[in-house]
């Protein structure tokens, strides 16, 4: 029989803030998606504009999470140089 770790209180928090910042970042794609998308509309057309769109969606969707991942992990304690 399979034994499964209760998650402690601290991961659980880990894991609502790694939304929360994952979220947050994701909105900030979104927004840098829409605005390039314009612009690459108003240069080359639409059909340019919706590759460069979801391209740029679906890299900032990565992006988003290797960033929340890396801001919420946990950190690394500096140890005193031992003589």
């Amino acid at each position: 029989m399979l034994a499964f770790a209760e998650p402690s209180p601290t991961q659980g928090e880990n894991n609502v803030w790694l939304l929360i910042v994952y979220v947050a970042l994701v909105i900030l794609g979104d927004i840098a998606d829409y605005l390039i998308g314009l612009v690459v509309e108003r240069m080359w057309g639409s059909q340019a504009s919706l590759v460069v769109f979801l391209a740029l969606y679906f890299l900032f969707l990565w992006v988003a999470w290797v960033i929340a991942v890396w801001v919420t992990g946990p950190k690394l304690e500096e140890r005193p140089a031992q003589a």
